[in-house]
């Protein structure tokens, strides 16, 4: 279980999400991922992607929001999660959606909906310097509420002749706008040259 003295209660939470709650989705994420490091080095987009989705299925376990129980819903559009007991579609006070990024800032959505975000920022550490048969850390966890004009769109750069990837949205002025939301920082990281390494230097 992650420190309690690395939780920062101040930090607004989605109606009836728990710090306890985000504690444990944490350490679910770190242990399922632990076997999964191989994938990281293969397709580092692909294991964000899988840190997202198991947030998502542990705060579904241990907390009040969610899953869609409709696969297409879930799998393809807004939000991951919802308050249990939220009508179809929740609003957005009740919309919990699930990302990661190993960067310490920058948050991109395919969409641009109001609603609450939680971001999984993570590294892997494949020495488990951090921790023993830790080779997976999320060492912050952001949540905050977003708006519409939060969002600025970001055009595909793929065309005819392959490359690129397709349109997403990026959250404007990130690091300002996520300053006060990171209800759990681990203390033993810091940011050096903008990534996260040990706090002691080693």
């Amino acid at each position: 279980m992650p420190n309690s003295q690395d939780f920062d209660h101040r930090v607004p939470l989605p109606p009836g999400l728990t710090a306890q709650a985000v504690g444990r989705a944490v350490s679910y994420i770190e242990k399922e991922l632990a076997d999964l490091v191989d994938i990281y080095y293969e397709q580092a987009n692909v294991f964000s992607a899988l840190v997202g989705i198991y947030g998502a299925k542990a705060l579904d376990s241990v907390s009040v929001y969610e899953k869609s129980r409709h696969a297409d819903l879930a799998q393809q559009r807004f939000p991951d999660l919802k308050r249990r007991g939220s009508p179809d579609p929740p609003p957005p006070e009740h919309s919990l959606e699930s990302k990661a990024s190993k960067r310490p800032w920058e948050l991109q959505s395919h969409y641009d909906h109001a609603g609450w975000y939680v971001v999984w920022r993570y590294l892997v550490d494949p020495t488990a310097s951090f921790e023993p048969d830790h080779p997976v850390i999320v060492w912050r966890v952001d949540v905050v509420f977003l708006r519409k004009d939060d969002w600025k769109y970001e055009g595909s750069k793929a065309g005819a002749s392959g490359g690129g990837r397709t349109h997403t949205f990026g959250l404007r002025t990130a690091a300002k706008r996520l300053a006060g939301t990171h209800v759990y920082k681990r203390g033993d990281v810091k940011l050096t040259g903008g990534k996260p390494g040990p706090a002691n230097g080693g």
